[in-house]
């Protein structure tokens, strides 16, 4: 893959170039897809398994060039956590607020083991320990909404 597309890719067309917060930007791009798929599981696993693996294949290269160890611009792993925070989930406002504020937070905080997997390296590195935030952040809504009776 040639350096201007995987910056494309790996920015999710370009929203990682956001001057602002642009791991909240491609979060919140990542809320508007799972939001968009919602009704339609396959369609939602096969998105989210081209997003991840456009992902692991693009962010490396990026990385490289930019010779910064996972650099704020290379947002697609949010994209790919933001919608694993939001699978299989009822998709209100409420809980795609939560899904969003917990993945942030998940992401941010890097809970063990998501610290280990962010030294990782590389494409590996910047993919895995988001993956993990999204999975932290299904697995305590998933607990909230039974808890609350909302499933």
């Amino acid at each position: 893959m040639n350096s201007a597309l995987a910056k494309f890719i790996a920015t999710f067309g370009y929203i990682g170039l956001c001057p602002v917060a642009p791991g909240t930007a491609a979060s919140a791009a990542g809320v508007v897809l799972a939001y968009l798929l919602r009704d339609q599981a396959a369609l939602y696993i096969g998105v989210f398994l081209v997003v991840t693996v456009l992902g692991f294949l693009s962010a490396g290269i990026v990385e490289k060039d930019l010779g910064k160890k996972d650099p704020g611009c290379v947002v697609i792993d949010e994209v790919s956590g933001m919608m694993i925070s939001l699978f299989m989930l009822p998709l209100s406002w409420p809980v795609m607020l939560t899904g969003f504020f917990l993945f942030r937070a998940f992401d941010m905080f890097k809970i063990y083991p998501a610290n280990k997997l962010e030294d990782l390296g590389g494409s590996t590195g910047i993919m895995c320990d988001d993956i993990a935030a999204g999975i932290y952040a299904n697995l305590t809504l998933q607990v909230a909404l039974r808890l609350a009776g909302w499933m």
